[in-house]
């Protein structure tokens, strides 16, 4: 979003005095503002509600899974606001064009963008909003605004007694009209941005009053599971529908798009009920693959396709062929999955020619589009609401869980609860894609001259465009949704912002290189992927950083002092690695049996560097410590990028210790966690987590945490052993 603070909010006034807001966004008519005599509530802006009993509500506009949004926003408003942030009440946004991400287009959370995006709109919105309450007051006692200050929803008379309430000041302040920009408090004022602070929701999460998807009950709802395909892209012919349909509790049975749907009166009759389901696959147009045979397939696009030029300096063909010492490596990432506490769930209720849904979405308009989708209704018709996420890492922007869900309400005209299971979710759903590395790099003794990366496999989008290009034109029909899809992959770059899932980070490369080469090979198996927690920078970093070290121990140079001197035009990144490495005591000794291990990357907009303290026990890898130094720019909440830069941590060092989807002629193996396993507490290092001070406008810390882990972790075994992993996951 490029806008100022001017351009952000002009202020106008009717013919009966009330207020009218024009942000710049969209359709931002969509959202009534001005103050309703009826309810006594004033609404200053898409985001904020002020009513005479002083109460205040924020309108949360990106969704809370554990991240911190609920309380990071909440305190950007309250602090521009004047008032204690745990006065806010929080509510989730409807669909509506004013609540899209600015930086996606979309309604979405993800890419670490929640508090980029809100840092300057949010601000202004609780900055004019306090603006017109104090020009309220200042009207009524006759003095100047200017001589009036406010302090935790109060606005102060000049003469140090007086005050007036936010709340009796509301409907006046509606009447008022800022001129000019609005003016932000400066950091040496701030009482809530910057402060360590526990979470706003904390309680209501500790004490099981936050409503979770699969916490939500209506009246006469009934419980659904789907027996899916084993192999992706497989129809159901034919089911035991008589059968299962004798069954206790089984209200409906029947055959959908995406399997047999079974609807029961509870969970627990449902899923007995799936237990004995039959089903007649037909699998012409199924997955039928082995995760060998898609990196075979890769290995013979990367040979045939030398892919497109994503990024080029200089003339690396020459630099190479020129070198005194070539170094090349290969290097091998997993199927993942994503596996968040809360399985995929959500509730639908088709009634009255409309469709409500309850749902835990990380894009709640991609939402509304899976609903119409199985339905004869258009998004004007279809109502989201977005509760709390038991976790989602990407895996919750993929809407098929509330197709599903809306494909069984439609039939039933009842409210209709869908739960998957774990196994369902190990087995049935969007992975972090496979991807091939194939690095070529230069030395002339211990100088890096040339850099060649080739990057082999598919693009997220390919397979999210689906549901995305609808929900960003929902007034389209819906014979068009498809193909609006297809129109947006063919002018992906032009007229439509360029996938750079595949290749993020590694066009980033920071270390000065005078010939550099980055390249992308698109193949594509068929096995459905989305967005993965760090997306392309998980598997890039792991590349791009791992080599890095291998070319350190290849030039004979310690790996801190060989990334060093090759970021001399790089100060964040350089300050980042050298404070790291500092608190890890990098080159100090350790005990018998320990190495370190140092990795570095930017991601989302955030620099991180990481030292991996390592060994092995009793033929296990273990690891002790991991000192992470962070540069997010400015800082909303302190303890929170502590919580996000250490569970990204703990989320890569489960991907690069155990993490592996793996198939056997099209079907998952996993199937649950005693299979696809989890770190346990006996294994959670130690973490240290610094964050640099800075002036620099925020950026992400929910995922720039996952990407230096797992070079880092494999850079410290090779410390130890002296054998180099360029495969995922790495072993004892």
């Amino acid at each position: 979003m490029t806008m100022n603070r001017r351009d952000f909010m002009k202020v106008s006034t009717g013919a009966s005095g009330s207020l009218v807001l024009a942000l710049s966004l969209p359709g931002c008519a969509s959202v009534q503002t001005g103050f309703e005599p009826e309810t006594d509530e004033w609404t200053p802006d898409v985001w904020l509600e002020l009513n005479k009993q002083d109460e205040i509500t924020f309108t949360l506009a990106r969704v809370e899974m554990g991240q911190g949004t609920y309380t990071g926003l909440t305190t950007l408003i309250a602090e521009e606001l004047d008032v204690d942030p745990a006065r806010i009440q929080v509510k989730f946004a409807p669909v509506a064009p004013e609540y899209r991400n600015p930086f996606i287009g979309l309604q979405l959370t993800g890419g670490s963008t929640s508090v980029a995006s809100s840092w300057q709109p949010l601000r202004e919105a609780g900055a004019s909003a306090r603006l017109m309450l104090v020009m309220a007051a200042a009207r009524v006692w006759g003095v100047d605004a200017n001589n009036c200050r406010t302090d935790n929803g109060r606005v102060l008379h000049p003469n140090g007694v007086d005050s007036l309430r936010y709340g009796q000041l509301v409907e006046l302040a509606d009447k008022e009209v800022i001129r000019g920009d609005v003016p932000l408090k400066p950091r040496s004022e701030w009482k809530y941005i910057g402060k360590q602070a526990g979470k706003l929701d904390a309680r209501a999460k500790a004490t099981g009053t936050a409503v979770y998807g699969i916490d939500v009950e209506l009246p006469g709802m009934v419980y659904a599971v789907m027996t899916r395909s084993p192999r992706y892209g497989g129809r159901a012919q034919s089911f035991n529908r008589d059968e299962i349909l004798a069954m206790a509790g089984v209200q409906a049975a029947f055959i959908t798009e995406r399997g047999v749907a079974v609807v029961a009166g509870s969970y627990w009759k449902a899923r007995k009920a799936q237990q004995a389901v039959r089903v007649e696959w037909d699998f012409a147009e199924a997955l039928d693959t082995t995760v060998d045979e898609v990196f075979e397939g890769y290995r013979k696009a990367a040979s045939e396709d030398p892919g497109e030029q994503e990024r080029s300096e200089g003339d690396v063909e020459e630099a190479i062929s020129k070198a005194r010492r070539v170094v090349e490596a290969e290097y091998e990432q997993p199927y993942l999955a994503h596996a968040p506490m809360e399985p995929m769930n959500a509730t639908a209720w088709y009634h009255d020619g409309r469709m409500e849904i309850w749902a835990p979405t990380q894009a709640p308009d991609l939402g509304r589009i899976a609903a119409c989708r199985n339905s004869d209704l258009s998004p004007d018709y279809v109502t989201v609401h977005t509760t709390f996420l038991g976790g989602g890492f990407g895996r919750r922007l993929t809407q098929d869980y509330i197709e599903e869900a809306a494909a069984v309400a439609y039939e039933l005209k009842v409210p209709v609860k869908l739960i998957w299971s774990r196994e369902e979710d190990m087995r049935h759903g969007f992975w972090r894609p496979a991807m091939l590395h194939r690095m070529t790099a230069s030395l002339d003794g211990s100088d890096l001259t040339g850099w060649d990366h080739q990057i082999v496999g598919p693009q997220v989008l390919d397979w999210y465009v689906r549901n995305a290009a609808p929900a960003q034109y929902p007034w389209a029909p819906k014979f068009l949704y498809n193909t609006l899809g297809k129109v947006g992959l063919m002018v992906e770059g032009l007229a439509t912002p360029k996938d750079v899932s595949a290749i993020e980070g590694a066009i980033g490369y920071p270390y000065q290189v005078p010939n550099v080469s980055v390249r992308h090979t698109h193949t594509d198996p068929g096995v459905p992927i989305t967005w993965w927690r760090s997306v392309g920078y998980s598997h890039n970093g792991f590349a791009v950083e791992t080599f890095m070290d291998e070319l350190a121990h290849e030039a004979g140079q310690d790996p801190l002092e060989f990334r060093r001197k090759l970021l001399a035009r790089e100060p964040r990144h350089a300050r980042v690695l050298e404070r790291a490495a500092e608190l890890a005591q990098w080159g100090t000794p350790l005990p018998e049996g320990r190495a370190r291990g140092i990795a570095l990357f930017q991601s989302f907009g955030t620099y991180v560097a990481q030292v991996v303290e390592a060994g092995i026990e009793n033929g296990e890898i273990r690891v002790y410590k991991v000192t992470a130094s962070v540069d997010c720019g400015q800082v909303v909440n302190p303890r929170i990028v502590e919580d996000q830069i250490s569970g990204g941590i703990l989320f890569g060092l489960t991907a690069a210790l155990f993490g592996e989807i793996t198939f056997n002629k099209g079907e998952v193996q996993q199937s649950n966690f005693h299979d696809y396993r989890l770190l346990q507490m006996y294994q959670v290092p130690e973490v240290v987590v610094d964050i640099v001070d800075s002036d620099e406008a925020p950026t992400g810390v929910g995922e720039p945490g996952v990407p230096p882990v797992i070079p880092a972790l494999g850079n410290a075994l090779f410390a130890l052993t002296g054998k180099r992993q360029r495969r995922l996951p790495l072993t004892a």
